[in-house]
């Protein structure tokens, strides 16, 4: 392909008053949410810099779970079965 042939798809491609009708209002309404994105960034800045710096907030532990003793035998499964039964659940 020569140079005049590039030229002329590329003059053909992207004719100046082609331009899609949404594109100029999308790219408008774009600039428009960063700008705002922009100002309200620099606005908590500069608020965040101005009040004093907050306490940390304190973490309460929740209590340590107590171990299972290992010499505890579990029950037999007929034994759990019966229990079972009589607190009212059908197995």
């Amino acid at each position: 392909m020569t140079k005049e042939y590039r030229n002329r798809a590329d003059a053909r491609f992207n004719k100046p008053g082609q331009r899609k009708p949404g594109k100029s209002a999308q790219d408008a309404a774009t600039k428009a949410v960063l700008d705002n994105m922009a100002r309200l960034k620099a606005l908590r800045l500069a608020r965040e810099a101005a009040e004093p710096p907050r306490p940390a907030a304190m973490v309460r532990k929740k209590p340590a779970a107590k171990p299972k003793k290992s010499d505890e035998k579990a029950p037999d499964l007929s034994a759990w079965l019966a229990g079972q039964q009589n607190g009212g659940r059908r197995t």
